[in-house]
């Protein structure tokens, strides 16, 4: 079974994530770096340390900030 959420305004269908997987396997199936994103979960900061333990939900809607390192001045 899928999870459907909604990942920065775009509704996205993940099916290798069932419903009750942990934001840290939503994550993981995103593809994305955890050390350099910052992800909000229905309008609160999810803190990087408890991403194991926040259980995902059908609809639930998250933003992701990805954070860029580099220039000069």
């Amino acid at each position: 079974m899928a999870l459907t959420l909604i990942v920065n305004g775009q509704e996205r269908e993940l099916p290798g994530v069932d419903p009750g997987a942990s934001l840290a396997a939503v994550i993981g199936e995103l593809g994305l770096k955890a050390d350099r994103i910052a992800v909000e979960r229905n309008g609160e900061i999810a803190r990087r340390g408890s991403w194991d333990d926040v259980r995902m939900v059908a609809g639930d809607k998250l933003e992701v900030v990805h954070f860029v390192g580099g220039g000069s001045w």
